[in-house]
């Protein structure tokens, strides 16, 4: 039986342009049309070099051996990517279909099995909490914090202007495991105020697992952009 889907109310925001380039490896982000644009860090590749982040994966990586580690991120990778286009697609109206066989529903082209299980728990959240949508998958920057990245949603969450960061995990999360996430959607917030002038105080992180779960966790952007920015200086200071 055919589900009805939710249609979203979409008040999108018109950002600056920006497109990214690669330096050395690490993905930054310049202005475009702009003679004097200084190639800012990715938020994710500023919060990527915590030393204790790095200090966990290379453990990690030396448990699991070399070969297994590489695949585990690659099919991590390529399950988040696909997760996420779906509910990118659903909350900008444009659901994923699915077409009923005789042998049973037929799935989005390249779609695997458990990353449409996976989506559908986003979605389920989605539908519940979500509307009034400003920005998805928007491409910003802060001269404030020399920075910029892509932002996955800013929203009305439950009636709440949000920065909504979408995760995919292999299992459930504990919060003291995600501080980064926080970190990292605090500088979001910051960002669209930046451009917009309209502050964001709320963080919202939900996140599918393959366990067949979905968990969701609010902040509030003041208790962690302090973190961000010690982020944020001691990458300048390694360089």
């Amino acid at each position: 039986m055919s589900r009805e889907n939710k249609q979203f109310n979409l008040d999108l925001t018109d950002l600056p342009k920006v497109k990214r380039v690669n330096i050395d490896g690490k993905r930054h982000y310049i202005r475009n049309g702009e003679e004097v644009s200084p190639p800012y860090p990715s938020v994710t590749t500023i919060t990527s070099s915590c030393k204790k982040l790095q200090a966990g994966l290379a453990h990690w990586r030396k448990a699991v051996g070399a070969e297994q580690a590489q695949k585990i991120s690659t099919q991590a990778s390529t399950r988040g990517t696909s997760v996420h286009q779906l509910i990118e697609d659903y909350c900008s109206n444009k659901a994923p279909e699915l077409v009923e066989t005789a042998v049973g529903r037929k799935l989005p082209d390249g779609v695997m099995p458990n990353a449409y299980d996976m989506y559908t728990r986003l979605r389920d959240v989605a539908d519940k909490s979500i509307d009034n949508i400003k920005v998805i998958e928007g491409l910003m920057y802060s001269d404030h914090l020399r920075t910029a990245g892509t932002v996955d949603m800013i929203a009305e969450f439950n009636g709440v202007l949000s920065v909504i960061d979408w995760k995919t995990s292999s299992r459930r999360k504990t919060r003291s495991k995600i501080y980064n996430y926080f970190k990292q959607e605090a500088a979001y917030a910051v960002m669209y105020e930046e451009t917009t002038g309209t502050p964001i105080t709320q963080l919202v992180t939900v996140i599918t697992s393959s366990e067949g779960h979905s968990q969701v966790f609010v902040e509030h952007r003041d208790e962690w952009i302090g973190g961000f920015l010690e982020l944020r200086n001691a990458y300048e200071l390694e360089l």
